[in-house]
Formats: C-alpha cells, sequence, structure tokens
C-alpha cells in the first residue's frame, strides 16, 4: 500500500500484439515511508545545525609560542558528522524528484488528483522555494573554508581574505536555519500538544545559545590573531609576515616574545594597548587554548545564554567596528527571542483557556443531558444527589459519559438501586412474575440491560424471533400485524401503541420457564417467535431483559428452588425421626 503503480502503455505506431507494458513505481505521497522519512530528515536538520558550530573550535591557540593549531581530532568528528547529514540532505532532495504530489488545483475542486509524470515533479520542486535551500545547505563551506582561513595566508591582506570567509561561512548557515524554522513553524501550526511546542522552543533556545557561543570563541581567535598581525606590521624588524600558524616553518623560526607586551590581557599600570572588549574573557581564561571540548563547549554555550538572557546588557565593548555589530546582533537577536517565546506562552495560555473553557462548558451540558435523564426517570432527590456526585468525578477525569446510558459510570450499589427504583414496578406488573418471590425478582431486576432505539426504527418484525423482553421507560412503540388479503397482498393491521410504564415480549418468560435448568447459549434456537411488528414511534429507551440473562437466572433459581425443597424434606424427616425417638424414650421409662 506504500507504493503508487502506474501502467502506462507504449504507443509508439506499433501494433497492439506487440505493446509492451511498463510499469513506474512511485512513492505514496501520504504513505508510512515518506512520513518516517520526513521525521528523519527533520533530525538530520537538528543535528546539521548542533554540529556545524563545532568547525568554529577547530582552532586553539598557543600563547607561548604566539600560534594556533587545529583539533585534528575535532576536525575529523565534524566532518564525519557533516557529512552524514549532506548524505541525508542528498537523498532527500533525490526523493524529492521521485515523490509525487497531489494536485492542489484538484483539491480545491473536491477530486484527488496524485500527479506522476516526472517532468511536472522535478518541475514543481525547481520552482519551489526549498530547491536553492537545499542546495545551499549541502555546500561543504565549513569543512573547506574553516581549514583555508587559518591556512599559510600570509601579509596583511589575509585578515580581509579572512574575514569574507568568515562571511561565507556564517552565511552558509543561514539554509540550516530556515529548514529549522520551517519544521518549527509547521510543529506548532499543526500540534495541539503544548509539551511538543514547549520542547521545541527549549531546542531552539538551547541551540541558540550554542551557535553564539562558537561564534563568539572563533571571533575571540580571530581578534587575537589580528592583534597579532598588528604588532607583527609595527615590529617588521623582529617578525615577518606569515599565517601564525603552529606548522608553519616560517613562524617557528621567529621571535615573538614582544606580542605579550604588544598584546597582553591586561597589564600591571592597568592600561591595555590593545582592548580585546567582549573576547577579553575567553583570552583571559584561556579557552581558546584549552583542548578540552567538553569544558571549552560548555563554557562557551553558557556565555551565549547569559547574554542572550539579558539582551546582552552586561556585554562590554571596545570601538571595534565588527564586535559592535556582533554585540548588536546579540541583542536583537536575545530580544527577538523573547519575544516569541512571549507571544508562544500566551498562545499556549489561550489554549489552556479555551481547552478549561470547553471541557467546563462540555461538562455542563453533561450534568444538565444527565439531570434531564434523572427528571425524565423520576428518581427521587436522594439518588440525583448521589448520581451527580459520581458523574462530576467522572467527567473531572476526562472521561465521556453517554447521557442515555450513565449508569456504566456508576458504583454497582448506586446502579442497582436505580435499576430497581426503574424496573421492579414493571416486573410485577408481568401476569407471569405476580405470583414470584420479591428476590426473583430483584435478581431479574440485575440482569436488565439499558437499550436505545432511535426514531421510526424497527426493533423486532412479525416472524422474528424474541430474543429479549423489553421494559419502556421512555418513548412510544407501535405494534401491528398483518394479514394476507386477496392472495399475496398484504395489509398492516394497526394495533396499539405502548408507551412508558408498559412491556412486551413476555413469550419470552414462558420460553425460560419451561427451558432445561442448565442454560446454554446454543439452545437459543428455539426462541419464541413474534406474531407482530414493534416499531418505534419516537426515540425510545427501554430496559431489556435477555432471552440468555432470563435462562440463567431462572436455572440458578430452580436450582436453588430444588436445593431449598431438599433440605427442607430432609428437616422434616430429621424432626419426625426426632418426634419418634423422644416418644419411644418416654415410653420406656414410663412406669407401669
Amino acid at each position: 500500500d506504500e507504493d503508487v503503480e502506474r501502467q502506462a502503455l507504449n504507443n509508439d505506431g506499433v501494433d497492439s500484439k506487440e505493446k509492451k507494458t511498463t510499469t513506474k513505481i512511485f512513492l505514496d505521497p501520504e504513505g508510512q515511508f515518506l512520513r518516517i522519512w520526513r521525521m528523519i530528515f527533520v533530525v538530520s536538520c537538528m543535528m546539521a545545525v548542533s554540529v556545524d558550530p563545532l568547525f568554529f573550535y577547530l582552532p586553539v591557540v598557543n600563547e607561548k609560542n604566539k600560534c594556533f593549531v587545529l583539533d585534528e581530532r575535532l576536525k575529523v568528528v565534524a566532518i564525519c558528522l557533516r557529512t552524514a547529514t549532506d548524505l541525508i540532505y542528498v537523498v532527500n532532495i533525490i526523493l524529492q524528484f521521485l515523490c509525487p504530489y497531489i494536485d492542489e488545483t484538484a483539491s480545491k475542486l473536491g477530486r484527488i488528483k496524485v500527479v506522476t509524470d516526472s517532468w511536472p515533479i522535478a518541475k514543481r520542486y525547481f520552482l519551489s522555494r526549498y530547491f536553492p535551500i537545499d542546495i545551499l545547505a549541502i555546500l561543504p563551506l565549513p569543512q573547506v573554508l574553516i581549514p583555508i582561513i587559518f591556512s599559510e595566508i600570509r601579509g596583511s591582506e589575509s585578515l580581509h581574505i579572512r574575514k569574507l570567509l568568515n562571511t561565507v561561512v556564517l552565511y552558509q548557515y543561514v539554509p540550516r536555519l530556515i529548514r529549522i524554522s520551517m519544521f518549527i513553524r509547521a510543529a506548532n501550526k499543526h500540534s495541539r500538544v503544548v509539551r511538543v511546542k514547549a520542547a521545541l522552543n527549549l531546542f531552539l533556545y538551547i541551540m541558540a545559545s550554542h551557535v553564539l557561543g562558537a561564534f563568539w570563541y572563533f571571533f575571540s581567535i580571530e581578534r587575537e590573531t589580528t592583534c597579532w598581525y598588528k604588532a607583527c606590521e609595527k615590529n617588521d624588524t623582529a617578525c615577518t609576515p606569515n599565517s601564525f600558524n603552529c606548522h608553519d616553518h616560517v613562524h617557528s623560526s621567529g621571535n615573538y616574545t614582544f606580542m605579550n607586551d604588544y598584546c597582553p590581557v591586561e597589564t600591571k599600570d592597568g592600561t591595555m594597548p590593545i582592548d580585546f572588549g567582549i573576547y577579553r574573557d575567553a583570552i583571559k581564561s584561556g579557552i581558546v587554548a584549552s583542548r578540552n571540548f567538553r569544558k571549552k563547549i560548555l563554557y562557551c554555550s553558557w556565555w551565549g545564554l547569559r547574554n542572550l538572557s539579558s539582551f546582552g546588557q552586561n556585554l562590554q565593548t571596545s570601538t571595534n567596528v565588527w564586535e559592535n555589530s556582533f554585540a548588536t546582533f546579540i541583542s536583537i537577536f536575545g530580544l527577538l527571542l523573547f519575544l516569541y517565546f512571549i507571544g508562544n506562552v500566551q498562545t499556549y495560555m489561550q489554549l489552556i483557556t479555551e481547552r478549561t473553557e470547553e471541557i467546563i462548558q462540555k461538562m455542563k451540558s453533561k450534568e444538565r443531558d444527565i439531570e434531564l435523564w434523572i427528571s425524565r426517570n423520576g428518581l427521587n432527590d436522594d439518588i440525583k444527589r448521589e448520581i451527580m456526585a459520581n458523574i462530576r468525578q467522572v467527567l473531572e477525569h476526562n472521561i465521556d459519559v453517554d447521557a442515555k446510558n450513565p449508569l456504566p459510570h456508576l458504583p454497582a450499589e448506586l446502579t442497582r438501586e436505580i435499576k430497581c427504583h426503574l424496573c421492579l414496578p414493571l416486573l410485577k406488573k408481568v401476569p407471569m412474575l405476580e405470583t414470584e418471590s420479591e428476590r426473583l425478582l430483584q435478581s431479574l431486576c440485575d440482569s436488565l440491560k439499558p437499550v436505545y432505539y432511535n426514531e421510526r426504527s424497527y426493533i423486532v418484525r412479525e416472524g422474528e424471533p424474541i430474543d429479549a423482553m423489553l421494559f419502556i421507560t421512555q418513548g412510544i412503540v407501535c405494534n401491528f400485524g398483518t394479514s394476507t388479503v386477496r392472495g399475496d397482498v398484504s395489509i398492516s393491521l394497526s394495533s396499539e401503541c405502548l408507551e412508558r410504564g408498559h412491556f412486551f415480549g413476555e413469550e419470552l418468560l414462558d420460553w425460560g420457564f419451561r427451558g432445561s435448568p442448565t442454560p446454554n447459549r446454543a439452545n437459543l434456537s428455539d426462541l419464541p417467535i413474534s406474531t407482530k411488528t414493534f416499531k418505534t414511534h419516537t426515540k425510545v429507551e427501554a430496559f431489556a431483559l435477555m432471552a440468555n440473562d432470563l435462562r440463567t437466572q431462572i436455572s440458578w433459581w430452580q436450582t436453588q428452588s430444588k436445593a431449598a425443597s431438599t433440605l427442607q424434606a430432609a428437616w422434616r424427616r430429621f424432626r419426625v425421626k426426632k418426634n419418634s425417638d423422644m416418644s419411644t424414650h418416654l415410653a420406656i421409662r414410663r412406669p407401669n
């Protein structure tokens, strides 16, 4: 059922006998495979958003030698993870060319048309907004450009080249974010589960902190290397322009101790030739020189979370243009996230309020229906209070209650009392049960089941077996027989209408009392046949004494009666024998 098979005949002017049938298999756009794949793709997008910032943690500073190296172990892990997510993206792009789609124009007209032709499918994907996003997302820019940014680019022009490459890497991150935003928007639109929406918002906040922390780490190293370049330009006699790569032989042959005075984080007299601004903590804490990835990512993510939460109010920036731009972005982005979450919280509160009001209204409506049912059946106030107390408890647990039949939701003792109140007087009206004991009537009353019939529906037709005896509590039932007149033409003979307090199907009692003492469902084939047709005139509420329940109860009482008769006979024999023995004993002791 997952694939849609489409057969097309090749009509290239050949004879009909030579026509070949070709079968093309397409994916079902609403099938289970694509639903599972969409979930896998969304998870891969989230992983990609989490993986891409790892590339910004690759450079590690060597403060002693004033150079940096790339963390090779982290580099391999990041490239492998990114390659895995890119492969999933590639597979998703291929599936877009194989997956049919439902024509929206036909859907508006009330018809379902699945487009399976290859060219319309491909054209639709090419012209959609997803195609350029997917292509930009799979470009391996972080894998390629991050090593180039920190490669052996020498001279003052390397600063401008690095800024350009940084910008390219940052913009390549945008398609991933667009995909995530599309997913979150769709989830918020279709999901009515508050917990799911809250989890998505929490993920968005944590991911934003992770990304900002990675940028902060990366820009801190950029800022420090910029300081090295400027120091090298001012001391060209002691410094040769190089890439400051620890593996660069040009750098390894130089002496750069003078940079400790030009690029210090803090000095003894409190003056700083270079103000590192918001990157000072990263350089001073030594996090840029640490190879402990867990320590590094947690510290940077905490920095991002702290400044997002405070809208960047605690950021002490320098006069650097790019640094101030980054700080401004943090403030604006933090404010937008806050407004987004406040809006969602307001939406969630409104949704919860609506659901609560809906539940309350539903409960009130159910209570009114139950009260109407109680009033129709003439139950007293004590029973009414017990019913409503139990029904409220059930409704508070979000359990639906059928207002026509609240008995299944009530305690057994209360249900028994209600049946006794409604049906016991009706059972006493049955001629065959007038002389029966109160206990038998109560037992039959416990076996009654509530039944409901819609207006103008047949309960039993003439000639059909009677499998239940009905006691009407609400509504009108009409019965009529048929008579053959002039051959095969049948006419209906109107009889009577049965209302509340009436019953029919008493033929079943005779069947029950003459049956075998052992109840057996297989013996229901000898049920009495109805001589009339019973049809509802209005909606009818009644209690039904089913054939098998009747046979079971009567058989049980017959067994008990036999046992009681046997016990009574034995007791009478015992009393007679005891009296006889006492008479004999007295005769022996009587003096002559």
